[in-house]
């Protein structure tokens, strides 16, 4: 049986505090920016993980909440922030598809690298638009797949076989289509490039050498017209690294 999302990131909790993929980024830049350019009274960090969203936000907002399924991610997430001296964060565990608050309880809502893990990410958007005040800005940040399907079916299956919560990567046409059927107005769209290091990147999910070898040895014998989209780039041991893509989304509750 695969691992649920709530044992995978229980175990791993650690690793994604300290992965430079999630603590940093250009898209965790332009979300503090474009939040530092509005008035938000009352922040959601959904899905919060290691806690870097709710850390860059905390600043603007007395009344910011991070939600994340699993209570081990949420103990590491308020240690890492009251070590930065943040002690204003409240801390609730619940799944982002079935939200414990009440109709717009918040005008900003941020979920960031977390969505390719949802099951059901229809129910995800229809209750983040729920508990949004009208008005209310959310903002969607995530890995994705690109448009061509061929690229996309190898990189939802590179992604399944390194962490088995992986669910999809969507395209962007896909979360276009999904946040406008929610009932947002899809306000920007930002793309970043994503670049992954094999060895931190199989590291985080603590695979072992072999694991390691074995995803190498099946990435390098993908199509080469695959291979190239992804720019996976090889050395004398293997994989070095390939490049990914991923969205900003900003959209507004009508």
């Amino acid at each position: 049986m695969e691992k649920s999302s709530k044992e995978q990131f229980g175990a791993y909790a650690e690793a994604y505090v300290t992965s430079n993929l999630h603590a940093k980024g250009k898209d965790l830049a332009v979300l503090e920016h474009l939040v530092k350019e509005g008035d938000a009274q009352s922040i959601i960090d959904i899905a919060t993980g290691g806690g870097h969203v709710a850390k860059k936000l905390a600043a603007y907002t007395k009344d910011i909440v991070a939600v994340d399924l699993t209570p081990e991610m949420l103990s590491v997430a308020k240690k890492h922030l009251s070590d930065a001296g943040i002690d204003h964060v409240q801390y609730v565990e619940a799944a982002a598809e079935n939200l414990p608050f009440e109709d717009e309880r918040f005008d900003l809502a941020v979920n960031r690298i977390a969505a390719h893990h949802f099951m059901n990410v229809p129910k995800f958007l229809d209750e983040t638009y729920r508990i949004l005040s009208k008005e209310g800005r959310f903002f969607l940040l995530d890995n994705v797949a690109l448009e061509d399907d061929g690229v996309d079916s190898a990189y939802n299956q590179l992604e399944k076989k390194r962490d088995a919560s992986h669910i999809r990567a969507y395209k962007k046409s896909e979360w276009l289509q999904m946040v406008e059927e929610a009932g947002f107005t899809v306000k920007r769209m930002h793309t970043f490039e994503k670049p992954f290091l094999f060895q931190d990147w199989t590291d985080r999910v603590q695979f072992t050498t072999t694991q390691k070898q074995e995803l190498s040895q099946w990435m390098s014998q993908l199509p080469a017209s695959v291979k190239a989209a992804l720019f996976i780039k090889e050395d004398h041991i293997g994989v070095h690294s390939f490049m990914g893509q991923s969205i900003l989304l900003e959209a507004i509750k009508a």
